[in-house]
């Protein structure tokens, strides 16, 4: 008679193992734990928000001090020029009232020519009127945005004695601006104690100066030159 097999035997179930206190009460604590990281993100935010707010602040804060500072130096600026303006206005106008400030009038420098010679009886005289030139100066003059210009005027007349030169220099001074370069005078032949018999020969050489803007003057000489 065959044995009957051994029933298949079965192993002892393992022990289930406790889970740490900790975890075991983490759902206690778990709400308050959840609250804690979303104040603890919102104040990190708060944080970086409230730096960027204060950086942003502070730029406009200087770009406003920038714009208040230039504000000023510009108020500053139109004062002076304003108080430049009333000093030196009245010898502006007088100074272009005489024909030194602005383009070149050389219709009047010859009618002023004309008229001190009838004024004065002088002999007929000749002139020529040269192309007009920068002027150089040995020291710089301050003279912002105006260029001083310079035409010179060729002059030959008859004179009865070297006081009429003088006269006629003085009067037209009185006129306008210019600058003796030079003159020359030389006995000429004529008639003895004849009454207005010229006895002196003058070559005077003048420059009528003048001021123009600079900027009329540059383009000009680009027109000229084109």
């Amino acid at each position: 008679m065959n044995a009957s097999p051994a029933p298949f035997s079965k192993k002892p179930a393992r022990a289930a193992r406790p889970l740490p206190y900790w975890l075991r009460e983490f759902a206690l604590i778990r709400l308050a734990v959840v609250m804690a990281a979303g104040a603890l993100s919102i104040g990190v935010a708060t944080v970086f928000a409230s730096s960027w707010y204060v950086h942003h602040a502070e730029e406009n804060r200087l770009q406003a001090l920038q714009t208040r500072d230039a504000a000023r130096q510009r108020f500053a600026q139109v004062e002076t020029e304003k108080r430049e303006i009333r000093a030196f206005q009245p010898q502006f106008a007088l100074l272009r009232s005489h024909g030194l400030i602005g383009e070149e009038n050389r219709l009047d420098w010859v009618e002023q020519i004309r008229q001190i010679q009838e004024r004065r009886k002088l002999p007929p005289l000749s002139y020529e009127i040269e192309p007009q030139q920068a002027v150089k100066l040995d020291a710089p003059l301050p003279l912002g945005d105006y260029a001083l210009r310079g035409s010179r005027m060729n002059l030959r007349m008859e004179l009865l004695h070297e006081g009429d030169l003088f006269n006629f220099l003085e009067d037209l001074r009185q006129r306008g601006y210019y600058a003796v370069q030079e003159c020359t005078l030389k006995r000429v032949g004529g008639l003895q104690n004849v009454p207005n018999t010229p006895t002196i020969g003058a070559d005077c050489k003048l420059n009528w100066l003048t001021l123009a803007p600079s900027a009329a003057l540059n383009a000009a000489v680009r027109k000229k030159g084109s």
